[in-house]
């Protein structure tokens, strides 16, 4: 799997919504790890998506309800299932993030950022509608970036980190590291077939999907789609 470490565009202003949806995320997940166990699968139960919840295929216990099913479509996107987790979802988010909130603007990336979490989270309840498994994280609303990324900057340079045997550092066009991500989500969900594992694999290629259909809509007009490789080859400092 390709590890992503940072891109090479320069940025306009700094991505203040990004960096607080990252600050959100860790504190949150700084809580659940606080803890005990017991507590943390309660918040889990209580604030992650259960498809047969929201369709009404069953009950979650009443001191488990703090919230309507319907908002754990959102409060779902804060959580997440362990350290791996938070971490694959928070470096994309960083690394992919800040481009697309330069291309929309901070209010506007921040409703494309919700509504592409929501349609990843509705279509892992549509994939899995009797399920009472919770589901948490914010990869369906990060696939929704890079899904953006790719139809704005697919020729930008991204370094990333060869991982395995033969591990090193290669810069490689956008389209080639997203393009590869989405076809192991596809590989992934072929696989699986109608059997639900532990990632939730429609979630991830609903946000994708959404978030190319809706950055035509949300970008500033000046920035153009599938734009040109960057001229200059510094790095941002992003790390």
């Amino acid at each position: 799997m390709l590890i992503p470490l940072r891109d090479d565009r320069h940025l306009q202003a700094r991505p203040l919504v990004t960096y607080t949806l990252i600050g959100a995320c860790s504190l949150l997940f700084l809580l659940q790890q606080s803890l005990e166990g017991v507590e943390s699968q309660r918040l889990i139960y209580s604030f992650g998506i259960i498809p047969a919840l929201l369709l009404e295929h069953a009950r979650l216990a009443p001191g488990l309800v703090f919230v309507s099913p319907e908002a754990t479509l959102f409060t779902s996107m804060f959580l997440h299932a362990g350290w791996f987790h938070l971490i694959g979802n928070m470096l994309y988010l960083w690394i992919f993030g800040d481009d697309v909130e330069d291309s929309m603007g901070r209010f506007r990336y921040l409703v494309f950022y919700l509504l592409c979490g929501l349609a990843g989270a509705l279509s892992h309840v549509v994939a899995h509608p009797t399920s009472g498994i919770p589901v948490v994280g914010a990869s369906g609303a990060v696939s929704g970036v890079l899904g953006a990324y790719l139809l704005l900057y697919p020729h930008a340079r991204i370094l990333v980190l060869l991982p395995g045997r033969f591990r090193r550092l290669v810069r490689l066009p956008a389209f080639l590291v997203l393009g590869f991500w989405i076809v192991f989500q596809l590989l992934n969900t072929a696989f699986a077939g109608a059997q639900e594992g532990g990632v939730a694999w429609y979630a991830h290629i609903g946000g994708f999907v959404t978030g190319m259909a809706l950055v035509p809509l949300f970008k500033h007009r000046k920035v153009g789609l599938l734009q040109p490789a960057h001229g200059s080859r510094r790095w941002l400092r992003k790390l």
